[in-house]
């Protein structure tokens, strides 16, 4: 199982940003995939999680109006929106995966994680 994330991204205050996390080796409908972030010298914060079988969303109350995640079965990739930018939102994104078991939120114990996407809100 590869959980393979896209680049750095650079965005001022007030953008937008998409992030992917292309997945391979298994059934991409199989896995629940949740979006976590660890802001500088700060713990790992849950933003959600998605059900690529249905495309069902559950946000955390935090990012709710300003985050959508999707998903693409035809490239077995998950995405994360996240607009309104602030200097706040500046963290490494992770996605990840319990598998077929949804993570209990806040665990943290995830068996498959993406390498991580660097996000940096400057003007």
């Amino acid at each position: 199982v590869q959980l393979v994330q896209s680049g750095a991204v650079l965005r001022n205050p007030g953008a937008s940003l998409k992030v992917s996390c292309k997945t391979s080796g298994y059934s991409f409908a199989s896995y629940y995939i949740d979006w976590v972030r660890q802001a500088p010298g700060q713990g790992i914060e849950w933003m959600g999680r998605i059900d690529p079988a249905n495309g069902e969303t559950d946000y955390a109350q935090k990012f709710r109006d300003r985050v959508t995640f999707t998903a693409d079965r035809s490239t077995s990739t998950v995405y994360v929106s996240l607009n309104s930018l602030r200097s706040e939102d500046t963290a490494v994104y992770y996605c990840a995966s319990n598998g077929a078991t949804a993570a209990r939120v806040g665990d943290y114990e995830y068996t498959y994680w993406g390498q991580g996407t660097q996000v940096t809100v400057s003007s």
